[in-house]
């Protein structure tokens, strides 16, 4: 499913018009960027939770060459499944 399908689904469920399931969608989604860019978790009881993670500096190896590399430290988005979802998911 892609983001279009996911507002035509939105819509459909609400009975919102597609055009408002549409800003809906775009205003959850700018608020969990903006809220874990800042830093913040946010956590969707059953659903999950958006937190950064450190990663450390660490040594890589460009696979075409065998050249050693490094790699530096960064701070990136991480998202961990609720219980309810990753229950839901299972029983498929």
């Amino acid at each position: 499913m892609n983001k279009t399908e996911l507002i035509e689904q939105i819509a459909v469920r609400t009975h919102l018009t597609k055009a408002d399931a549409g800003r809906a969608v775009n205003a959850v989604l700018d608020t969990i960027v903006e809220t874990v860019s800042n830093g913040d978790d946010v956590t969707l009881p059953g659903f999950g939770s958006f937190k950064t993670v450190q990663r450390a500096a660490r040594e890589g190896k460009n696979p075409k060459t065998g050249e050693k590399l490094s790699i530096a430290a960064t701070i990136a988005p991480k998202f961990t499944a609720g219980a309810t979802f990753k229950s839901a998911v299972a029983k498929k």
